[in-house]
C-alpha cells in the first residue's frame, strides 16, 4: 500500500505509542502522520512525554483506525531517525490553525522523522507472518 496515497485520503484516528529508556509504554493520540517524498514519515510534535521518550528509546508503534463501520486502518512499526525545529518547515506542514493563546501552551515543536521499518494491517499479522 501506498501510505502517502493513503493518509492523504484516510480520515479517522491515530495512536502513538512510544517506550521510555526503562521500558515504560506511552500511548498518546496524534494525527495522520506527514509522508515525506523520501517515504519517511514525521509527525509534529510538543515537548512532551511521547518526544522525551523517543529521544530515549527510538522505537515506537503508530494505529490508526479509519472512520466509519468494520475495523479499517493500518499500523506501522517505526524508528526515530531525526527531528528539526525550522518553524516555517513546521508552520508549512501543519494541517489546522491554532489561537495565539493556544498556540502559546503548546510551546515549542519539533517535526519528529521516521524509518518505517514494517506496514500491517489493522487486524491480522499480514503477509509476513
Amino acid at each position: 500500500m501506498d501510505i502517502k496515497t493513503y493518509f492523504s485520503d484516510a480520515r479517522g484516528m491515530g495512536v502513538l505509542s512510544t517506550v521510555s529508556g526503562e521500558s515504560v509504554v506511552n500511548s498518546a493520540i496524534y494525527a495522520r502522520p506527514h509522508v515525506l517524498d523520501d517515504g519517511q514519515v514525521a509527525f509534529i510534535m510538543a515537548d512532551r512525554l511521547s518526544r522525551k521518550n523517543l529521544a530515549e528509546n527510538p522505537s515506537a508503534a503508530y494505529l490508526f483506525v479509519e472512520d466509519g463501520e468494520g475495523y479499517r486502518g493500518i499500523r506501522l512499526q517505526l524508528t526515530r531517525i531525526g527531528e528539526e525545529r525550522d518553524p516555517e518547515r513546521i508552520k508549512s506542514l501543519r494541517r489546522r490553525a491554532y489561537r495565539p493563546e493556544d498556540e502559546a501552551k503548546i510551546g515549542a515543536l519539533a517535526l519528529v522523522r521516521f524509518r518505517v521499518d514494517q506496514q500491517l494491517p489493522l487486524l491480522g499479522a499480514g503477509p509476513s507472518a
